[in-house]
């Protein structure tokens, strides 16, 4: 049995919903990309009393405490967070942290991974399988969406994300997106959503984005995802204060990069975390560093990441 077993797993952003209809007997879908940074790290390993320390660590022993008594019952462990995504800035903190977790767990105990599993267990992907499909395989992901029987909605497409393309993220630390009890109030405040705009969604997607991705075609992804994002924004945006965007802020910066030739804008889930994507490192800074002078203005922060071919890094000591 290893002393200790350590996990990085990336943030992703989720680009998308496919289809909030349900007609068809599945509903929400999604495509969504595993990112390079920021990314939760941790350490799990025995210990005497059940304990957790760094960031998010309240939240963490509460899901390591549910994690161990359904596969460890009995056990203690001691969990050191050295980083962890920032929760509620709409790249997946939340799924992350408890997979990860449940993923050294299992390491530690020499038990068989079992992401979709866990995923259930510790409540997450109640609408989306992207966070399980992406911890698992990294790149760029279609989820099935839920059906009547669903665990966990099933991964249906994984793309390599090109190594070149770059994206920007542009994050307001005064806001936080919706979750939790607020979250579910808004999905079930939300009018119908229409069969025609579900049906626009999955044509981009499907038409458009996966196979500019698979052939490198960057004009051609970003303005799929820029209209997916219009299409899901609209949808979404009596939730928003009537916006597309959770942040004003994040709005107007990425409306201003827009006029700079930005393309593949949008909103990452309930944001506030924005992006823009570019054809490469030198674009992508200088959107940076057009970006730059309304960012301070505004308090908001910019990074350049790049795409994460590869899922969760589980190792044992």
């Amino acid at each position: 049995m290893p002393i200790s077993v350590s996990v990085v797993a990336a943030a992703r952003l989720h680009l998308g919903f496919l289809d909030m209809n349900g007609a068809l007997g599945r509903k929400f879908g999604g495509l969504g990309l595993s990112i390079d940074a920021p990314a939760t790290r941790l350490t799990l390993q025995p210990a005497e009393k059940m304990e957790a320390s760094g960031p998010d660590a309240e939240r963490a022993l509460a899901l390591l405490e549910k994690a161990t008594a359904a596969l460890a019952p009995g056990k203690r462990y001691r969990l050191d967070i050295g980083e962890a995504i920032p929760p509620h800035s709409g790249l997946g903190s939340g799924t992350q942290l408890a997979l990860a977790i449940a993923a050294a767990l299992r390491r530690l105990e020499a038990m068989p991974q079992n992401v979709e599993a866990d995923a259930a267990l510790l409540q997450r992907g109640a609408r989306s399988g992207l966070g399980a499909g992406l911890f698992t395989r990294g790149g760029l992901v279609v989820d099935g969406g839920r059906g009547a029987d669903t665990m966990t909605p099933p991964v249906v497409s994984r793309l390599a994300f090109p190594e070149d393309w770059r994206i920007l993220l542009v994050s307001d630390p005064a806001s936080i997106g919706l979750h939790g009890a607020e979250e579910r109030k808004a999905f079930a405040e939300l009018p119908p959503f229409s069969e025609e705009d579900a049906g626009k969604l999955c044509r981009l997607v499907l038409m458009q984005a996966l196979p500019a991705a698979a052939e490198a075609d960057f004009s051609g992804f970003g303005a799929a995802i820029t209209a997916i994002q219009a299409i899901v924004g609209d949808y979404f945006a009596p939730a928003q204060g009537g916006r597309r965007f959770t942040s004003a802020a994040v709005e107007a910066l990425l409306a201003r990069l827009a006029q700079g030739g930005a393309t593949g804008l949008g909103q990452t889930s309930w944001g506030p975390t924005g992006f823009a994507f570019a054809r490469g490192e030198a674009e992508a800074r200088r959107l940076e560093a057009l970006a730059r002078g309304a960012a301070e203005a505004s308090g908001l922060t910019l990074a350049v990441v790049a795409g994460s071919d590869r899922g969760a890094r589980i190792d044992a000591v």
